[in-house]
């Protein structure tokens, strides 16, 4: 596995490099609060499939820093699918696919919208496309999903999210995956890219602009635009929802095929919380890589 550094106009992005050199390659996107080692498990299958992968840490996560001390530690999602089709240009990749879970999940969609001829196809873990909106309707479920969102919103959110973050995140992967018995060596292994020192203004940022309580960046407007003027989705997609997922609810990525136009499935994995990826990886591969195979090349 090789470890390079991918330099961008806002960012140093750390990234390893595995698989086939010849390979199609595919980006994984990791979500919040997690990192880059949430692929793991994955991995091995997908180089058996032939893939050429690249595995960054996003902004304000682990080894990834900013160029400059006066960049704006901007969370907005549009900034993370920038980074992602600025690195796939610094690293002389023309066409991709993307596997994204969480934030990397929204940042999939995101970049599908603004690049759909560059992203063969995408896959989404555990985020319904057409779920960022401030205004979006929502059953009160998932409102009392979404109480960490709304504790961010709060001094008192900030407070634990800059000084009690260890512990913040160990709750979050405790309620986040019933049934499941997190592994502490990955848990401790992750929670080392939670001490970036940008991590907790993205953090913050991040789940206040969604919801109209910090201010969104000028550089970033015609970004926003372009994805609100047209949200439909023409790259082929697979959404993966574990059945049990505690914090999207599955619900959430229900009944969207309206919002694409390429080849489209879903699939809801039983007994399987927030992290597919992580608990889930023997099915997340059996449907994702055959996608893959058949739509991303």
């Amino acid at each position: 596995m090789q470890h390079i550094t991918i330099t961008t106009s806002q960012l140093d992005i750390a990234c390893r490099i595995s698989g086939p050199e010849e390979g199609f390659p595919v980006i994984l996107l990791h979500g919040w609060p997690d990192d880059a080692l949430t692929w793991n498990r994955l991995l091995p299958d997908l180089h058996a499939a032939g893939f050429r992968i690249y595995v960054p840490w996003l902004r304000g996560c682990g080894p990834t820093c900013f160029r400059e001390a006066d960049i704006p530690r901007n969370g907005q999602l549009v900034a993370l699918a920038q980074d992602v089709l600025e690195m796939a240009d610094v690293v002389g990749i023309s066409r991709f696919s993307i596997i994204g879970h969480d934030w990397g999940a929204r940042t999939a969609y995101i970049a599908s919208v603004l690049a759909p001829d560059r992203i063969a196809a995408c896959v989404a873990l555990s985020v319904g496309w057409g779920t960022n909106d401030a205004g979006q309707a929502m059953s009160y479920r998932q409102m009392q999903n979404y109480w960490y969102h709304w504790l961010m919103g709060l001094d008192r959110g900030a407070e634990l999210i800059r000084n009690d973050r260890q512990k913040f995140m160990r709750y979050i992967w405790s309620i986040w995956n019933p049934g499941w018995q997190i592994p502490e060596d990955e848990l401790a292994a992750t929670a080392q890219a939670f001490e970036n020192p940008d991590w907790a203004d993205i953090t913050l940022h991040s789940y206040r602009v969604r919801w109209g309580l910090a201010e969104r960046s000028s550089a970033f407007e015609d970004l926003e635009k372009r994805v609100v003027a047209d949200p439909i989705i023409h790259v082929p997609t697979l959404v993966i929802h574990g059945g049990d997922d505690p914090c999207n609810d599955p619900e959430t990525s229900a009944s969207k095929d309206h919002l694409f136009r390429g080849h489209y499935e879903r699939r809801v994995l039983p007994g399987t919380g927030h992290f597919p990826q992580r608990q889930s990886v023997a099915l997340v591969a059996k449907f994702a890589i055959p996608f893959l195979l058949q739509n991303g090349s």
